[in-house]
């Protein structure tokens, strides 16, 4: 027997010698082929065709050859069976080619599991950066209502005495600083000023310059304040435009008379020194309030 193929091939008997020969000459072939990787596996030397080894090899193809045609003349057809070790192969490789293909199916199945996953973390992370921002945006609306919390508790507390420099100018120049900051703070700050330091110069200063915070929207707020200022009539060069913005805010409050005598004070005590342009205001306010 030889085992070369992977199912049974039966040599009938041929009538011609050429036929069997081409037979035998295919087989010797096939044997050619694998005889030299053979011998190069086991000898480790490649064989060299002489003359003598051609002969060599026509002399027993032509006794396979008579070998072959004696069989088949006695009817016992030469069969070829395939070799068990190849046929054990085949079917590993074939289960082989059924669990590759198992495989192949279930990287494919969690190829398309990640694409899902990965669309939906990436909807995920779009929903916590926007949650994120959301979040952020909130926190800031929280601490700005926190701080304008603080800011009306600070304004609404009682006024009371309270000198964070320790003099009255000091304090006079911390709430003009505090002013140009914040409008509110530094009404605060006038405010606390003159409780603190109700006969000190810088009081009469925090008195005028917190009625002009409120004369052009609270006129009767304005008027007390100029009033304490100009207490005794001072020669700074502040009181002119305070006697006159006094005199506005009465005519504002409908207080014309006392306007017209407030104008009568500001021509006695400060006209002469007065400035062209208050002037010229001080006798508008005049006409306004419709002094004789």
């Amino acid at each position: 027997m030889f085992k070369f193929f992977s199912r049974p091939i039966t040599l009938v008997t041929l009538t011609r010698g050429r036929g069997i020969s081409l037979a035998v000459l295919a087989f010797v072939g096939a044997t050619m082929l694998a005889g030299p990787t053979a011998a190069q596996s086991n000898e480790g030397e490649p064989i060299i065709w002489d003359a003598r080894r051609l002969s060599t090899l026509e002399r027993n193809v032509r006794r396979i050859e008579r070998a072959l045609f004696q069989r088949n003349s006695s009817g016992q057809p030469f069969i070829m069976e395939p070799d068990p070790e190849v046929v054990a192969l085949q079917g590993q490789m074939g289960s082989v080619d059924t669990r590759l293909a198992d495989v192949e199916r279930t990287i494919q199945r969690m190829n398309g599991d990640i694409e899902r996953l990965t669309f939906a973390l990436d909807e995920t992370e779009r929903e916590n950066t926007l949650l994120r921002s959301q979040l952020t945006e909130a926190e800031a609306r929280i601490e700005e209502l926190e701080s304008a919390a603080r800011l009306e508790a600070e304004l609404n507390a009682p006024i009371e005495p309270n000198s964070p420099s320790g003099t009255a100018s000091g304090d006079l120049r911390a709430a003009d600083r505090l002013m140009n900051q914040d409008s509110r703070r530094g009404a605060r700050a006038y405010e606390v000023l003159l409780v603190t330091w109700p006969d000190e110069p810088e009081a009469r200063l925090a008195a005028v310059r917190l009625a002009d915070l409120y004369l052009a929207n609270d006129a009767a707020a304005a008027v007390p304040l100029y009033a304490q200022a100009l207490r005794g009539w001072p020669a700074e060069p502040w009181a002119a435009k305070a006697t006159v913005d006094l005199a506005q805010a009465l005519v504002a409050t409908d207080r014309d008379t006392q306007a017209c005598a407030a104008l009568t004070d500001f021509g006695r005590r400060y006209g002469e020194t007065a400035p062209a342009a208050l002037k010229t205001r001080a006798a508008s306010v005049r006409t306004e309030a419709g002094c004789r």
